[in-house]
């Protein structure tokens, strides 16, 4: 499994993406910076897109693929949560039709062939093993775990706060990338938004060892990109990584991983 980070913050600029993942060229996991990376032929080399929840750097570039797919006469896969659907519905049908109904365009043959994920049953993609799991966040979301042929699995949290003894119950993953959101001066008002900070994913993957007897290696992202809280972030993270003796990685725009 190839794992290509495309985005890895919350802010968009020229520099920065927001978070997805591209697996073995074929498999997106949210839609934060897929058009803003990909070649026209990357993006007509998607079979699927997995969403974790309708925030709008999550689906943003959900629209303007549809565009890719629809002006070369193809369809795309798109898995998500309800929440995620009813959201792009009322994107691609308001009223005052903002762009292109990929949902009902082509005319019984839709751009985007859209599948509502339910948490915790397992489904198939391509050559892929797919498991939806809830987590802890300011709106439904589930995160997302990906196993291979070859049983190597990665588990993709989208967004989350702390509060993931339950998830943890379900996944076995061999790479972990978790959101980061803050660093520890914000701790209180992470928690309070239900995203994560060092201090806070320190306490999840202490649950995680607790319950599962191991730590998978884990990447971060998600990250908030101003200059002063990126460093403060780093050192925490490099400290937490000696603390709890775990390979801990500060993800990035353009970072590759391989299972």
């Amino acid at each position: 499994m190839k794992i290509r980070m495309l985005g890895a913050h919350n802010l968009e600029s020229r520099d920065t993406r927001s978070s997805t993942l591209l697996i073995d060229s074929i498999l997106a996991l949210d839609a934060g910076a897929l058009t803003s990376t990909l070649t026209f032929e990357e993006q007509l080399a998607l079979k699927a897109v997995l969403i974790t929840h309708h925030h709008y750097d999550h689906i943003k570039d959900l629209v303007m693929l549809g565009a890719t797919f629809y002006n070369n006469e193809r369809q795309i896969h798109i898995y998500a949560p309800l929440a995620v659907y009813e959201a792009v519905r009322y994107l691609l049908q308001y009223p005052g039709k903002l762009y292109i109904d990929f949902l009902g365009k082509p005319e019984g043959d839709p751009t985007f062939k859209f599948t509502v994920v339910q948490p915790l049953k397992p489904f198939t993609v391509e050559q892929y093993e797919i498991l939806a799991v809830p987590v802890s966040h300011s709106v439904p979301a589930v995160g997302y775990q990906v196993a291979d042929t070859n049983g190597k699995k990665l588990f993709y949290t989208g967004d989350t706060g702390p509060g993931l003894d339950e998830c943890w119950q379900h996944i076995s993953p061999d790479l972990l990338v978790i959101e980061n959101t803050a660093s520890d001066r914000y701790i209180r008002v992470a928690r309070e938004v239900k995203h994560m900070s060092p201090g806070l994913l320190k306490e999840e993957l202490i649950s995680f060892r607790k319950i599962k007897g191991y730590l998978p290696r884990i990447v971060t992202t998600h990250h908030f990109p101003h200059e002063g809280e990126e460093e403060e972030r780093r050192v925490e993270l490099e400290q937490l990584a000696r603390e709890l003796d775990a390979s801990i990685t500060i993800g990035n725009e353009g970072l590759e991983l391989e299972l």
